[in-house]
């Protein structure tokens, strides 16, 4: 199994159990982390945007990958969320370093995911 399926796979599954075991809390947290990213004075894909780079800057290595998968699915180029990222680093400083380079590897396996689909 590759990282991109590892980490889909883990992430649904844990999802169905968050969902099958919550509380009206942890379903309306859900939900608000939903509504959040909707269309609204700020697209979607700045949104996205946004969440990728202060997931790094807070260091959630999920968080990145599941940003990572919609700033790529919504159109920005390699060099665009790169870009972001490193915006992220100064904002965060050298401790976001790590999850700079698991943040890299997670967004080269996405790129060649999507060259080998075109």
């Amino acid at each position: 199994m590759n990282i991109l399926e590892e980490y889909r796979d883990k992430r649904a599954s844990l999802n169905e159990k968050v969902i099958k075991n919550s509380d009206k809390v942890i379903k309306r947290i859900y939900s608000l982390d939903t509504i959040t990213y909707a269309e609204g004075a700020l697209d979607e894909k700045t949104k996205e945007m946004i969440g990728l780079t202060t997931s790094l800057v807070l260091r959630c290595d999920d968080c990145v990958k599941y940003h990572l998968e919609k700033c790529v699915e919504l159109g920005y180029s390699k060099m665009q969320i790169v870009e972001g990222m490193g915006v992220a680093n100064v904002v965060g400083g050298t401790i976001v370093i790590p999850h700079l380079r698991r943040a890299m590897e997670y967004l080269d396996a996405l790129f060649e995911e999507k060259e080998s689909q075109e």
